[in-house]
């Protein structure tokens, strides 16, 4: 069974070679060119210092995914909302780590004072994300029709949203 954990800065290298794949050959981000170890490490390191987790599974010694949260927009009023990003391994999909990370993350992210937590999935045929954040509870928002172009054809993004906590029903502390 996979260790859910806090990423530490040797697991760089292995998000790095996670997240390149997904550039490379999926739809759920839509940046074209992958980033470096240092671009990696970079995001991580902001991410982190915002007080946010970020996570990764591992099993065996090896990172077969991880997942964080950013606040939504950077404007002060969005505070209390973050948007979750997951990406497993190739090799591991299909296991249940994307729900397990996703469902540590919620649970990080509330006591990191996070009030919603949104999935902005890159193509609405991402069925596996779309399904993955459903079983974890989150609900549909709605989609915004072709606004990426990538691997020559518009993609969608479709918008969920996960309620933490007191969620809105009490002023944040």
């Amino acid at each position: 069974m996979p260790l859910i954990r806090a990423s530490r800065d040797e697991d760089v290298a292995a998000i790095t070679a996670i997240y390149t794949h997904h550039v490379l050959h999926g739809t759920g981000t839509f940046e074209i060119d992958p980033p470096t170890a240092l671009d990696m490490a970079a995001r991580r390191a902001d991410v982190l210092a915002k007080g946010l987790p970020y996570l990764v599974a591992e099993e065996a010694g090896q990172v077969l995914g991880f997942a964080y949260c950013n606040w939504f927009k950077p404007r002060p009023a969005y505070r209390f909302s973050a948007e979750d990003s997951i990406y497993v391994a190739d090799a591991a999909r299909g296991r249940g780590l994307g729900r397990q990370l996703l469902e540590a993350l919620a649970v990080q992210a509330e006591a990191a004072g996070v009030r919603k937590l949104l999935a902005v999935i890159g193509d609405s045929a991402n069925a596996g994300s779309i399904g993955v954040h459903r079983a974890a509870g989150f609900t549909d928002v709605g989609v915004m029709r072709s606004v990426g172009w990538k691997f020559g054809a518009w993609r969608d993004i479709v918008l969920m949203e996960k309620p933490l906590g007191a969620g809105d029903t009490t002023a944040p502390e």
